[in-house]
């Protein structure tokens, strides 16, 4: 048999196979098979690379040459050339924007450099469908050692010793959890992984569960040995296919391995896992809301206590992770709690992933240790703001959080320095906002969502969010009195303190605080009828600069209204009645005469 020289890694997580990566890998295999070369070279198609603004991504190993917005009409040469001939294709490598330079290795990367990857770090390294690579990488080593080694306690004692988090936004002590549900006495435990990911722009679960779902699995079993469980559930959206397929995939193994079942590694502990689809409620990333809807009833949450440590699935003691705090798990048990509580801060221990999303240059998964400020994420991670455009704002958490402004940018991030300046960690979503966002639109797209998915069980979120986003869509269309400003104010506060759940109590969120940072905006909607960034449309009027214009007729050609008159070489004008605030005119004057809202 032919030893594997060469491996073609290609990312098989959800953005890359909607740009046909998985086309790429079969290109690849004819490509190789042609040339004679199957024996030799093989092809993985393995998880997300995590630099998904670059994608669809082929890493060669072990070259360690990474090639980005590969093409399948660019397997033939990166066959011809880097395999067979030995050179890089210099044109697919990354160039990085301030240096201009090519850079043929990750760790080279501005993306990659100041990332540590604990929860991802086997996405883009491993066949995520195949369990023997999974072993190959300590993969369930660390349950064989705590079955073999560790008494439940010491497990247990071990993960609070870590500092381990909450990761899905509450920041709740992971071993702290398993101690209290280890404590009630009852017949029968669970343990429920929380798959739930609705935060708008997030997408850090799926791409751990599509690229390393065994870290998931191993992570789950040893909850259950800890708590005493034999039975988990995860609770994951049917809007995740392939997240879904590939956990299929990664229980069936694992059964067939003897990692999920009757008496695990020859003792006597035993425990399996099952998968429940969520029908794509916000509100069921609500441990008690997910409970209710695992149990089939309606995803509502309930008030607590009692805590699902005492009283959750089926009314007996129920654990509930959500996918990055269990990533996480393995590699404490494997590496010790100094280890992990060496990474971070001193409260908040270790590392956290964000979907880095918005106006940022790279876009993509990133795993930073805590404590590594916004500034960092956002310029040295995320390449800065498209376009060199000002910076404007980031929005951490979600329709949950709070926007964050030039003025903290250096805060580090951890969940006491975001909670003191009005926002939250979240799940990890980070939304990056430019001069061309409006924040009252901004508020108003939260608000929108959160009123959309609230139970509909308290009313203080039923109809506080309803009544939120009516304030906002009015000031949004210039309709607005600064009255409106006092009563969203009011509003905020009460359903902040008075709502259910998490959802409505962070619901108003992203209202408080662009009224606390850009109070200005809210003014000039309300006061001047204009929206400074020219984003909502009601408010937007454009008009052409008398001095400017030349008549070269270039806004009238592209206006799909018709709305400019003026003949060629004469001054032109904009019938503010007719616009539609599209902005065409504005993008193809070349001389500046286009004045923006």
């Amino acid at each position: 048999m032919t030893t594997q020289r060469t491996h073609i890694m290609v990312c098989g997580g959800t953005g890359c196979v909607s740009a046909d990566s998985l086309e790429i890998v079969e290109k690849f295999k004819g490509a190789l098979s042609d040339a004679g070369y199957s024996d030799e070279v093989g092809v993985i198609k393995t998880g997300c690379f995590g630099f998904c603004g670059q994608g669809p991504i082929v890493k060669i190993h072990p070259d360690n040459v990474f090639y980005v917005k590969v093409s399948p009409d660019d397997v033939a040469e990166i066959v011809g050339e880097h395999i067979i001939k030995g050179r890089t294709v210099q044109r697919l490598l990354y160039q990085e924007p301030e240096t201009q330079k090519k850079l043929p290795k990750h760790d080279e990367m501005s993306f990659y450099k100041k990332q540590y990857r604990i929860a991802l770090r086997n996405c883009g390294l491993i066949n995520p469908e195949d369990i023997n690579e999974y072993i190959a990488f300590n993969g369930y080593e660390a349950l064989g050692k705590a079955l073999t080694e560790y008494t439940p306690d010491k497990v247990i004692e071990i993960m609070k010793a870590s500092g381990l988090r909450g990761r899905g936004g509450g920041g709740f002590s992971t071993g702290l959890k398993w101690e209290l549900t280890r404590k009630t006495v009852s017949d029968q435990k669970y343990v429920i992984c929380n798959a739930d990911e609705g935060d708008p722009g997030a997408f850090m679960d799926r791409s751990i569960l599509e690229g390393d779902p065994h870290s998931v699995l191993e992570a789950m079993a040893l909850a259950g040995y800890a708590i005493g469980a034999q039975e988990g559930i995860i609770y994951i959206r049917a809007e995740y296919p392939l997240a879904i397929k590939r956990l299929e995939v990664a229980i069936a193994q694992a059964r067939e391995y003897g990692l999920l079942g009757k008496q695990i590694f020859e003792t006597n502990f035993s425990f399996d896992i099952k998968i429940k689809l969520g029908a794509g409620a916000f509100v069921c990333g609500e441990e008690t809301a997910l409970i209710h809807s695992v149990e089939g009833n309606r995803g509502e949450p309930t008030k607590k206590p009692p805590y699902p440590a005492v009283e959750g699935y089926n009314r007996k003691p129920t654990v509930v992770n959500n996918v990055e705090t269990l990533a996480n798990v393995a590699p404490i048990i494997l590496k010790g709690a100094e280890w992990f509580s060496s990474i971070g801060t001193e409260k908040s221990k270790g590392t956290k992933v964000f979907a880095l999303a918005g106006k940022v240059n790279n876009v993509g998964l990133v795993e930073v240790p805590m404590g590594t400020t916004l500034r960092e994420i956002i310029y040295d991670i995320g390449g800065g703001i498209i376009g060199g455009k000002k910076f404007k704002a980031v929005q951490t958490g979600g329709p949950s959080g709070g926007v964050i402004t030039t003025l903290d940018l250096d805060t580090p991030i951890d969940y006491e320095s975001l909670r003191a300046i009005g926002s939250m960690m979240g799940s990890g979503g980070m939304i990056v906002m430019d001069e061309d966002d409006c924040m009252v639109n901004i508020a108003k797209f939260y608000l929108e969502f959160t009123q959309d998915e609230s139970c509909g069980k308290c009313t203080p979120c039923r109809l506080g969010t309803k009544r939120m986003f009516e304030i906002l869509d009015k000031i949004t269309k210039g309709e607005g009195t600064m009255d409106d400003i006092t009563k969203l104010r009011t509003l905020g506060k009460t359903v902040k303190e008075s709502a259910l759940c998490g959802l409505g109590q962070t619901a108003p969120n992203p209202i408080l605080s662009t009224l606390e940072y850009f109070y200005d905006e809210y003014l000039a909607h309300i006061q001047d009828k204009r929206c400074p960034a020219g984003a909502c449309k009601a408010l937007a009027k454009y008009k052409i600069i008398e001095e400017k214009c030349i008549g070269c007729t270039a806004c009238a050609r592209v206006c799909p209204v018709s709305c400019i008159s003026g003949a060629p070489k004469q001054k032109h004008v904009i019938d503010e009645e007719k616009c539609i605030a599209c902005g065409a005119c504005y993008t193809a004057c070349k001389f500046q005469a286009v004045l923006r809202p």
